[in-house]
């Protein structure tokens, strides 16, 4: 199951609700989601982890609280200061005292959840981010508001009423593990944990717009007007500036109708593809086992990171997430082998044996592949 199945359901009904901006509620299976972030797992990151601000943050009756409240000073690594060492002590004293805990980014720190993000990033082709609201029983964090962003929602432990605001007024939902939860853009929000604490995740959707990709594209054709003085005199003779701009707008649409749109949609792809978080879950063992590769050593692809191929002529480029990789296009045959499979060996690949193994140990150095 995809990460878009196992948060909205159909990806048919799903696309189409965000098309009609509407609120999407779908429920499946909760064990999957709960076991993203359990109780547990927020216990283990708040007292046995040393975890810093802004990785945590606290909100009480729609008020974020000061780090200073739930923070200590003067530790120290080796002799140097720790800024934002969460003290989990005070933390849960607050909770005690109804106030939510939020634990911000959990993508960069939290495998599971880095790896869902990962594999919604390629799917939807947008960044995406994972935040948990941890709140009392009873207890509301933040009151109503909005976010710039499309949210996912679904609750791990406990419930939560939502109360939700669109144009035929407000409307209330209880969700309760097993049901996840779209907002689109802007969508008005709070929420109350009911009889026991609540823990809910949020993935935001960090939206890439038409918008920002056409200013992207023209942006190197603006460059190209120079940056002169406007002419003295303007302000008696318009005419001045009317002409001038006239001239400069038509050499701009003329530069804009010149645009290779296919190269700049590739450029757009290499764009997002080389700029993703990097994921190496297990690259340590990975690296100190590369040298062992043999033609049957099992290996697979290493889930959410991207094996995207662009054709240069006399070389491929391999885009990876956060990076790329110039290779010759001879390989072309064994990269094509590579992005059919999930889980191959050495010898699945057309080369000869020799660069087979090349192949792999290097592509395990970089991290698209790992030792199963």
């Amino acid at each position: 199951m995809s990460a878009l199945d196992l948060l909205s359901g159909d990806a048919q009904t799903f696309l189409a609700k965000i098309w009609a901006s509407r609120v999407h509620v779908h429920r499946t299976d909760p064990d999957p989601l709960v076991a993203l972030f359990s109780l547990e797992d927020a216990d283990r990151l708040l007292t046995s982890t040393a975890i810093r601000t802004p990785s945590i943050r606290m909100a009480k009756d729609g008020r974020v609280l000061p780090e200073t409240a739930y923070t200590r000073s003067g530790a120290s690594i080796a002799g140097t200061p720790l800024s934002g060492l969460v003290d989990p002590r005070r933390a849960l004293a607050l909770f005690d005292e109804g106030a939510t805990i939020v634990f911000q980014g959990l993508q960069r720190y939290h495998k599971p959840l880095a790896r869902l993000v990962a594999e919604l990033e390629l799917e939807l082709g947008h960044p995406c981010q994972a935040n948990a609201y941890l709140t009392p029983p009873g207890s509301q964090g933040f009151a109503v508001h909005s976010d710039t962003h499309d949210v996912f929602v679904f609750q791990t432990a406990g419930t939560k009423q939502w109360e939700l605001h669109g144009e035929d007024g407000p409307e209330e939902l209880l969700v309760e593990p097993g049901l996840s939860l779209y907002l689109p853009t802007g969508t008005p929000h709070a929420a109350r944990a009911q009889e026991t604490v609540s823990l809910h995740v949020t993935l935001g959707i960090n939206q890439l717009t038409w918008r920002g990709l056409v200013e992207r594209a023209v942006q190197p054709a603006l460059r190209e007007v120079a940056a002169e003085h406007l002419p003295a005199g303007y302000l008696d003779d318009p005419g001045l500036l009317r002409e001038g701009l006239a001239t400069r707008l038509e050499q701009l649409a003329d530069a804009v109708r010149r645009l290779d749109t296919a190269a700049v949609a590739e450029g757009e792809i290499r764009r997002f593809l080389t700029t993703r978080p990097t994921r190496l879950a297990g690259g340590l063992l990975d690296v100190l086992g590369r040298e062992a590769i043999t033609a049957d050593t099992p290996l697979r692809r290493r889930a959410g990171v991207p094996c995207v191929v662009l054709d240069h002529g006399e070389t491929l480029e391999l885009l990876l997430g956060d990076r790329s990789l110039i290779l010759p296009v001879r390989i072309r045959g064994a990269v094509d082998e590579l992005r059919r499979r999930s889980a191959l060996t050495p010898a699945d690949l057309p080369l000869d044996e020799q660069s087979n193994l090349v192949l792999c140990r290097r592509l395990v150095r970089e991290g698209l592949l790992e030792i199963a």
